[in-house]
């Protein structure tokens, strides 16, 4: 189920399968002018892997209180990748569906994007293999890493590549299960796995994608991190023994970053692309966990917007986290709604896209 909030209450929603300028405190901000012709989404779909793991389960792995894990991220269960399941695997059923969705086929595809941060390998591309796996033979295919933002900054970056014609795949994929210390309470209660997948395409005039906005935060890059496994901290026994492979998040100062800087980054934009509060219709942000989105949605305080949730059933999917939320979301938007997508993760990074559906 996803929720959403906003406007009216709360209503449950049955979720289907199918200019660089210079901020305050020195991010690089990217401003994407408005687009001259339409490009923008043309179908969604998403991939939760079937094992729908409890907080008595995690409660019981990380030694607190299952009521605890509910009090303290508003989390109820995630999904959990089988044993045989890479991010490659979650991304191509998403991706299936986006495309029956568009009614497009995988020879259509001109671009494939993944955004993850936890791929099949280091090499080759993730991307590659959902290819090969889809049959996209038309399609040059790469991955993008913003972990949690990972999706937004694809998006934009397949806007631009098809803004002459052509058709991309935009996957945010994550499988935090392989990642994490399912001792440790601070990450493990957090994170599900999963996919979430778009179409991106030329669309009626008056719709599609308006502005987005990418923006880094390099000086708070130690908030979140693997630091194992790259070329600064190669695998070795004393590395993997030091549990240097898994991830690591300073919690408290994410949050304080995100009350600090993610709404005074969404009313720039939103006054920069010329469009009042009351002009977004649906608010569909980074699922980090239910503080961090009830904190935003109490901040921005949208008149009319209703805000997507799906973190309950899900957890925080990392750079699916939007996509999936997008996809249980869709059947509730109608034409010509203004719809904002706000993600914010590791690097530190942010970004925005406004788009009319």
């Amino acid at each position: 189920m996803a929720a959403a909030r906003g406007g009216g209450g709360v209503s449950q929603d049955c979720f289907c399968g199918c200019a660089l300028a210079e901020a305050a405190d020195g991010p690089a901000v990217h401003r994407a002018p408005m687009p001259t012709s339409g490009i923008g989404i043309l179908g969604c779909g998403a991939y939760l892997p079937d094992e729908e793991v409890g907080n008595d389960v995690v409660a019981a792995e990380v030694g607190v209180e299952e009521s605890w894990i509910e009090r303290k991220t508003g989390i109820l269960a995630r999904r959990r990748a089988a044993p045989w399941q890479a991010a490659s695997d979650l991304a191509v059923p998403a991706a299936e569906a986006a495309l029956e969705r568009a009614g497009l086929t995988a020879a259509d595809l001109s671009v494939i994007i993944i955004a993850t941060s936890t791929p099949d390998s280091p090499q080759p591309a993730t991307a590659c293999v959902v290819q090969d796996k889809l049959g996209a033979v038309n399609a040059a295919a790469f991955d993008v890493n913003a972990v949690c933002s990972g999706f937004v900054f694809a998006l934009e970056t397949a806007r631009r590549l098809v803004a002459d014609g052509g058709h991309a795949l935009v996957v945010g994929v994550d499988v935090y299960s392989r990642i994490l210390d399912h001792t440790d309470r601070r990450t493990a209660v957090l994170f599900g796995d999963g996919a979430g997948a778009v179409v991106v395409g030329p669309t009626r005039p008056g719709r599609g994608i308006v502005a987005s906005s990418l923006s880094s935060y390099g000086q708070h890059a130690g908030l979140i991190e693997v630091p194992g496994g790259g070329s600064r901290v190669p695998p070795t026994k004393e590395s993997l023994a030091a549990g240097a492979h898994y991830f690591k998040m300073d919690g408290r100062a994410v949050r304080e970053f995100v009350d600090r800087e993610v709404p005074v980054a969404v009313r720039g934009f939103l006054a920069d692309t010329g469009h009042a509060d009351d002009a977004v219709a649906h608010f569909v942000p980074h699922q980090a966990n239910g503080h961090m989105v009830a904190e935003l949605e109490r901040t921005l305080a949208f008149p009319t917007a209703r805000t997507h949730v799906t973190f309950e059933r899900y957890g925080n999917t990392g750079a699916a986290s939007v996509p999936i939320t997008l996809a249980a979301a869709q059947h509730e938007i109608a034409e010509g709604d203004l719809v904002l997508l706000t993600a914010f993760g590791g690097g530190m990074a942010m970004g925005m896209s406004l788009i009319r559906w």
